[in-house]
């Protein structure tokens, strides 16, 4: 299945393979009362989202939340009644997954039963904070795996998009794949996922190319969406950038052309 954007810098949804992973996912026995503790501070109107370039339900940005649309349906279609963790991750660095990732996480928003929260773990190139409007001053990611008594809560913020959070990088660390890898943080993940079964997750991880930290971040995820950049990644560093994940897990491939 293919989807054709109208526009420049929008994600153009290529194919997502037919795969059941419901083994790989826990099950929920409770209800989730997120959507109604969730309190927003600060929105914006469809024009100042446009200019962010962040997809909203509105006609204006029909043909772009429409593609967003078609791969949240194909993702919900993969994993059934369960929400789920999924890593948005690019071929090579400034291919554009950073936008995919918070807009993917906007369509989910777009379901008035669901909430997502988008987790910045690209290092490299942080950039979610500044788009979707969030002082990190008080901390992230990287801050709360250094001290976890602070509790996650802390690090959480919300975006200028309703139902959707976000836990930004936070202050940088060398050797920060040794995060990644910890115990510490595969138990925030598990329990951010198993608090709310309304709740979706995206991580935004670093190119796959030459970064090790993407495949530790595919250990904690049910799915990966691979981004590709529109006539910049060739079919060879596509292919090389797959087999670098779980067949299992690779949902599928977008090709963007956003920078």
């Amino acid at each position: 299945m293919t989807s054709h954007p109208q526009e420049p810098g929008d994600a153009d949804f290529v194919e997502l393979n037919e795969l059941s992973i419901d083994a790989h996912l826990p099950q929920r026995t409770s209800s989730s009362q997120s959507i109604a503790l969730m309190t927003e501070t600060r929105t914006l109107v469809p024009r100042q989202l446009e200019e962010r370039r962040l997809i909203h339900p509105e006609q204006s940005a029909r043909s772009q939340a429409d593609v967003f649309r078609e791969i949240r349906t194909r993702l919900l279609e993969l994993a059934g009644l369960q929400n789920f963790i999924t890593l948005v991750v690019a071929v090579s660095p400034r291919s554009g997954s950073s936008f995919v990732a918070r807009n993917l996480a906007a369509a989910f928003a777009f379901d008035q039963a669901k909430t997502s929260l988008l987790i910045d773990c690209n290092l490299r190139y942080p950039e979610q904070h500044k788009v979707l409007g969030v002082d990190d001053s008080q901390g992230g990611l990287i801050d709360f795996l250094e001290q976890p008594s602070r509790g996650i809560k802390s690090v959480i913020y919300p975006t200028v998009i309703p139902h959707v959070r976000l836990i930004p990088v936070g202050t940088a660390r060398e050797n920060v794949g040794e995060y990644f890898s910890s115990f510490r943080m595969r138990a925030v993940i598990d329990s951010l996922r198993s608090r709310y079964d309304d709740r979706y997750i995206f991580l935004d991880g670093p190119a796959a190319k030459d970064a090790p930290d993407a495949r530790i971040l595919a250990d904690l995820a049910d799915f990966v969406v691979l981004v590709a950049g529109y006539g910049r990644d060739t079919a060879k560093s596509i292919s090389q950038a797959a087999a670098k994940f779980d067949s299992a897990k690779l949902a599928g491939v977008i090709f963007n052309h956003a920078p």
